[in-house]
This record gives structure tokens, sequence and C-alpha cells, in this order.
């Protein structure tokens, strides 16, 4: 199986190898395509690999191009693609031979996808996108196609495109394959081909390899530990001093209060805000928890591998039995009084009321979610697709896991899979031991009063 490409040019003095071997995916593969492409040009287009110096992926021609270029990518035979780019097939926009020029930055994957639909169909296989920036405002694109696969349906064009080139055409119902160098309709025997390939007998079984990454923590005295603190402010709130009584001093006092001291409230008034604390004790105590154990224990991800199998649009449920989630945050966000709510907070007029620092804005299509389900801890993962062989890992700062019981040296772990277009449900399950027991006060203590 061939795994090199060598090109020269017309003159023969410039030759340039792509190792064909590789997947084409990262940077430093995209990178070696491209200069490939630089080196040679046209010259460098094959059926896995091509190359248009300059499109506006943002226009109809733009859109019709790069449709026809991944509906010829997968129309092809499995045995036959695999011996290039692991059967990746790759269209390069804004480079040509001698130069990569670039094309206009601000193509973003979701807005072309979505004008790729109506010409591509629902069931059309997950493709991917990819960038390197050639200056301040330019960047060339790469449209990345998967391999195809053994039982694949055919895919179809489903709208119609007239362009100022015939060649440029599509037309609604057409089968379209990759030449040696370009997209064109199918011929019968391409077409009979691919009706074989289709009773391939359907994908194979799906065999996923999970892994947690990270600590599943074992804190206690956790309660305990907030209640005592809590003890702790009540004490230090009833030792401040009463107020002076004389008219201008208490007028004076109460206006320092606006701005944080408490020490200017009346034995009244110091009763009253000791009732309304007690009152929000359970809400006071779970937000302190949720910040006390966000900030000091590790987080924790979740690394899946899809063995000799390519999964679109997999939906992965993992499930941490008697496990409970709560969002990790950064330790340099740690704040005492997020921990133990305070008699009274400052009331400072130029900060607002809202404390912003609780928000956790996620990008778009973020593909972790996590959530408590009873006694159970559950994390979803939605990614574009799990590739063959190649590991996906989630960040290990979303959230924190902690068993329920402290005692537990280990917990259950089972997983559910889904993928689009496939009813079937892939499931697994393994146990993982747990961290090191902790004592929470000896936690608080290092988190909050290390430095006091």
């Amino acid at each position: 199986m061939p795994d090199e490409h060598v090109s020269s040019d017309a003159s023969g003095s410039e030759r340039s190898a792509l190792d064909t071997g590789m997947v084409p995916l990262g940077e430093r593969a995209l990178r070696s395509i491209l200069g490939h492409v630089i080196a040679v040009g046209d010259e460098a287009e094959t059926t896995y690999l091509e190359v248009k110096s300059g499109l506006d992926v943002k226009s109809k021609i733009g859109t019709a191009k790069v449709a026809k270029f991944l509906l010829g990518a997968a129309n092809r035979r499995p045995h036959e693609a695999a011996r290039h780019f692991h059967g990746y097939a790759v269209l390069v926009i804004g480079a040509e031979k001698g130069k990569a020029s670039g094309v206009g930055r601000g193509a973003e994957a979701h807005e072309l996808e979505d004008r790729l639909r109506p010409y591509l169909g629902p069931q059309f296989p997950a493709f991917e996108f990819g960038r390197i920036g050639v200056g301040a405002d330019k960047e060339v694109l790469f449209v990345i196609a998967q391999p195809p696969q053994e039982g694949q349906m055919i895919f179809p064009c489903h709208k119609n495109f007239q362009g100022e080139d015939r060649r440029d055409n599509l037309e609604d119902g057409a089968i379209y394959v990759r030449g040696t160098s370009n997209t064109r309709p199918a011929r019968s025997g391409e077409v009979l081909a691919l009706v074989e390939r289709a009773r391939g007998g359907g994908k194979p079984p799906i065999d996923l390899e999970v892994e947690v990454l990270g600590s599943i923590s074992r804190i206690y005295r956790v309660e305990e530990t907030l209640e005592s603190m809590r003890d702790c402010e009540e004490e230090q709130f009833s030792k401040q001093p009463e107020p002076a009584e004389d008219a201008f001093a208490l007028a004076t006092l109460r206006l320092a209060s606006v701005f944080g001291s408490s020490g200017a409230l009346s034995a009244k008034d110091r009763e009253e805000a000791l009732v309304a604390w007690r009152s929000g004790r359970t809400e006071h105590l779970a937000k302190g928890r949720e910040h006390f154990l966000g900030v000091a224990l590790l987080g924790a991800g979740v690394r899946v591998v899809s063995r000799d199998r390519f999964v679109a649009k997999p939906h992965l449920i993992v499930t941490f039995h008697g496990c409970e989630l709560l969002d990790h945050l950064d330790p340099d966000d740690a704040d005492f009084e997020k921990a133990i709510e305070p008699v009274l907070r400052p009331q400072d007029p130029f900060q607002p009321a809202f404390d912003y620092s609780t928000l956790r804005p996620l990008p778009r299509d973020y593909p972790v979610a996590w959530s408590n389900r009873g006694g159970d801890a559950e994390v979803m993962l939605t990614p574009e697709s799990f590739r063959p062989n190649v590991p996906w890992t989630s960040d290990q700062d979303d959230y924190v896991i902690t068993t329920r019981d402290p005692q537990a040296s280990s917990v259950e772990v089972t997983w559910a899979l889904t993928e689009d277009g496939n009813d079937a449900v892939t499931s697994g399950e393994f146990r993982v031991p747990t961290g090191e027991l902790i004592d929470a006060a000896d936690l608080f203590k290092a988190v909050f009063l290390s430095g006091d």
C-alpha cells in the first residue's frame, strides 16, 4: 500500500514528497499538506486531495463546490480510500503553487455546515474543518472528509445548483464520485460498486474504552467543618462593640455601615441581623459547600477511545454511582465569605448587587454537561465524533467528583452510548479507585486560612 505521493513541476527542478500514511488532522499534518500544495500546485490533486486557490465559502458557488467535494469523498470505496490518509480526504482552500494567499477570515464551521446541509442531506456523515493563518486577515481552510465505511449508504446530492461554468453544476439525485483529480458524476460501474458497499454488512460493532481522569475525592466532616466556622462567625459578630450613644457618633457609624461596618448596628439591629442570618442556614451551607469543594478539590475528566470504528455524533452518558458532581472552580478564586456567609456583607454602593463571578459561560455546542440524578452523578459527552483509535479527552476543569460514602475505596462507573443514525445502544461498566481520605477541616484551613 503506497504511503508517499511524489510530484515534480514541468521542469523537474522541484520535488515534494507527501506522507500519505498520516492521519490529516492537527496543525502539523495540515502544514505538511499545505507545504506539498505550495510545492506542486494543482499536481497535488488526487482522489484524496483537492485544491482551490481562491474560493469564497460564504458564496453560493463556494458552498456548492465544497458540497461537491464532500459528496465525492463520501462515495469512495473503503478499501481504495484506506490506501492514503487512513481513508480521509482533504480539500485545501486558499493555496496554489508557490504561495498560500489564503482566504478572508471569518468562515465559521457551523455556518458553513448549515449552508451545506441542503446539498448533503440529513444522513450525511460528519466532516471536519481546519485552518492555518497566513496573515492578519487571511487563512488557509481545510475541509476534511471522514473515511468511507463498508455498509454505508450511497450519498446522492439533494439540491440543484446552476453555476456559470457547467462543471460546477449540481443535480438533485445525482451521485458524485472522486476521479483522479476532480469530482464528477458516477458511471454505471461505480454506482454498482457503491451498491455493493452498502451491502457490506453494516458498520462493525462499537468497541469503546472509557477511562476516568483525575481523582474521585473522598472527604469527610464537611458539614461539621462549615457549621464550626459558622459558629465562629456568629461568635465574632457577637463580640463586636456596641455603637456610641450620642447622635452625631451614631449617625457617623451608620454612614460607615453602608460601606461594611457591622459595628454601627444597635443591639436590636444586631439581633435582627442574626435572626435573618440563622434563617438562611440551609441555603448558606449549600452554597458554602459548593464553593469550598469547588475551589479545594482537583477536577476530573473522561478519556474515550473507539477501537477501529468511527462514531458519528456520539451521545455518551457516564454514570458515577454513589457520587456527587460540583462545578470545578479556579483555586485562585477561593473566597472565605463565599464559603462562610457573613452575618452582614459589606454593602458597597459602587459594586453590582449580582455576583457575576458565579457565572460559568460555556462555548456554543460545548460537548460536556454534568448533573446529579438521585444518588448518582452523570456526565454527558456529545463531541462531534470519536475517531478510530484516536483518544478524545474532556477538560479536567469542568467538575469535581466526590463519593457520597467517604469510606468507599472504589466506585462503580457505567456508561451508555448511542450514535447518530444508529438505534443500537452500547454500554459498559468498570470500577474506579477513590482518592485518599481527606479531613474537611484540614482542607478548609489549607485553602482559606493558611495565609492568616
